[in-house]
């Protein structure tokens, strides 16, 4: 008998059926049936919560990201209070870069913020490989969530080596990724040596929380929207394959996900997730034509339709769960994250109303 990484026993190679492995989630992440629409949000743990500001004060982000016993908790506080169908854990897509020597903050209003940005071959050595031991607060915050979620599973998630890399070059946020794409048009061989290394990190990264239990992945490529597909093909795909085809042996669904990526989904479904993030711009049934019968979908409501009048919310609801019809595995999600200024109250009736509406007699 060997342990199977989505939390259950199996036997001969096969998940045992039961625990998070038989979770609605996921199921609908392998395309199985199961007895409703599974759903969680981006951004789920914390940003809307009192609960969360609460604990988080005077607490900076990347030490808030380094205590286990606070991550288990803010990672914990949405599952109590929606329902949802899985966590996903609390942190930030610096983190392992930070952890390999990158010095760098979280600046609140801002976001990452790079001392000395990567452009150089010196700077990309400056970035270290990692291990266990480097993020053994990701591995120790892991293993406590899985022992409380019980059979609620537990989404692992890392940046995708294109959205690392800009934020690297950049210094910080960009909304033009300017300096971004002159270093990658410009010097493609230290653009695809820096895009290898991150690849490794954020591999490396994965790997521990694959090992640790957790029982999917999410790898977000929140910036790749601002590429043409014929770039993206060429000096994103592949590093980004490489990040997933490194999982493909341990059985746990790998999602990837970014925002503006209409005209990528094919392209994107290609580097081996087995779900694929799909964000409010396309509608999920023409996005399932994109991306292949042969990949589960996840979203995709507005997170600004959370601000509507419940019946606004609730038409909505409705429609994504008619378009999610079409694909072979539906995750029901927001097309980004949570906004701050969200009332929780709003997600609670959404979980509660996706179940209600897509409930499936049992077999």
């Amino acid at each position: 008998m060997t342990t199977d990484t989505t939390g259950t026993a199996a036997r001969d190679g096969e998940p045992r059926r039961g625990g998070p492995a038989d979770s609605p989630f996921v199921r609908a992440c392998r395309r199985e049936p199961g007895p409703h629409t599974p759903v969680w949000f981006m951004r789920q743990a914390g940003r809307s919560l009192p609960e969360y500001r609460e604990i988080r004060a005077n607490v900076p982000m990347l030490e808030s990201c380094r205590r286990p016993e606070l991550v288990t908790e803010i990672t914990l506080q949405p599952v109590r209070r929606h329902g949802v169908d899985a966590a996903i854990l609390f942190s930030d897509i610096v983190v392992p870069v930070a952890a390999a020597g990158i010095d760098l903050d979280i600046v609140p209003g801002t976001g990452p913020v790079v001392a000395e940005p990567v452009r150089t071959a010196d700077d990309v050595e400056r970035i270290n490989r990692i291990g266990r031991d480097d993020v053994s607060y990701v591995d120790e915050a892991v293993r406590l969530l899985v022992a409380e979620l019980g059979d609620t599973p537990l989404i692992g998630f890392a940046g995708a080596p294109f959205t690392l890399a800009s934020y690297l070059v950049e210094g910080g946020p960009s909304r033009t990724h300017a300096k971004t794409k002159a270093l990658m048009y410009g010097d493609p061989e230290l653009w695809h040596a820096l895009c290898a290394r991150l690849a490794e990190v954020t591999l490396a990264f994965l790997r521990v929380q694959v090992d640790a239990g957790v029982s999917a992945v999410q790898l977000f490529d929140s910036w790749a929207g601002a590429l043409s597909e014929a770039d993206y093909r060429r000096y994103v795909l592949p590093h980004s394959a490489h990040v997933l085809a490194g999982l493909a042996d341990d059985r746990v669904p790998r999602i990837h996900f970014g925002v503006g990526t209409a005209e990528l989904l094919g392209a994107m479904g290609e580097a081996g997730a087995d779900v694929v993030g799909v964000d409010w711009r396309t509608p999920l049934d023409v996005a399932t034509r994109r991306i292949g019968p042969d990949k589960a979908a996840q979203g995709n409501l507005d997170p600004c339709v959370l601000l509507a009048p419940w019946p606004v919310v609730e038409a909505e609801v409705r429609r994504i769960l008619d378009e999610g019809r079409a694909t072979p595995g539906h995750v029901f999600n927001l097309g980004h994250g949570v906004l701050p200024e969200t009332d929780p109250e709003v997600l609670t009736r959404v979980v509660a109303l996706v179940h209600e509406l897509s409930a499936r007699p049992a077999a």
